[in-house]
C-alpha cells in the first residue's frame, strides 16, 4: 500500500479558491488603515490574512506539485459535490450572498431578519412559531449587544431608511 495521499476531489480548484479568498481578506484589511502604525486598526486583521495568504500558498505549491490522477470524471465532480460542497452548504452560501447584497438597501435589521429567519427555517425545519420566536430572539440579542451595549451605527438601508 502507498503512504502517498491521494488527491481529494477538486483539490487544486479548492487550493486556488482559498488563495484568492485569502488575498483579497489580505486587501481588505490593509484598506482599513495600511501600514501606518503597529498600534492601528488593521493591525490584527492584516496579520491574520497575512497568515492565510502564507498558508494558502504553501498548500497550493504541494497540491499543484502533487502527483495529479492521469484522468478525470465526472464521477469525481459528483464526488466533490457530495463530499467538500454538498447542497446544504451550497444553498447557505446562496443565502449570505443575498444577505450581503441587501443590507445597502434594505439595512442590518431587516435584511439579518429575513437572513436568520430563511437559514433557521431550512437548517432547523422546526414549525414557523418556533422559527419565528428563535429569530426575534436572536434579532434582538444581537441589536441589543451591537446597538446599545457597543453603541455600533447599524446599516439602516436605502428602503427603510430612519425606520431603525
Amino acid at each position: 500500500m502507498s503512504n502517498a495521499p491521494s488527491e481529494r476531489p477538486a483539490e487544486l480548484v479548492f487550493a486556488v479558491i482559498i488563495s484568492v479568498f485569502s488575498v483579497v481578506a489580505f486587501w481588505q484589511a490593509y484598506e482599513i488603515s495600511g501600514f501606518s502604525s503597529s498600534h492601528s486598526a488593521g493591525v490584527f486583521p492584516m496579520l491574520a490574512a497575512g497568515t492565510m495568504v502564507l498558508s494558502s500558498f504553501i498548500i497550493l505549491c504541494k497540491t499543484a506539485t502533487s502527483s495529479v490522477p492521469s484522468h478525470r470524471t465526472i464521477e469525481e465532480l459528483r464526488l466533490f459535490f457530495r463530499q467538500v460542497l454538498p447542497f446544504r452548504q451550497f444553498a447557505i452560501l446562496v443565502l449570505m450572498a443575498a444577505y450581503l447584497f441587501s443590507m445597502p438597501w434594505l439595512g442590518f435589521i431587516v435584511s439579518s431578519g429575513l437572513f436568520l429567519l430563511i437559514s433557521f427555517s431550512y437548517l432547523w425545519g422546526k414549525g414557523i412559531l418556533a422559527t419565528l420566536s428563535v429569530t426575534a430572539a436572536s434579532l434582538a440579542s444581537i441589536y441589543f449587544i451591537f446597538r446599545v451595549v457597543f453603541q455600533v451605527v447599524l446599516p439602516q438601508g436605502e428602503w427603510f431608511r430612519g425606520l431603525f
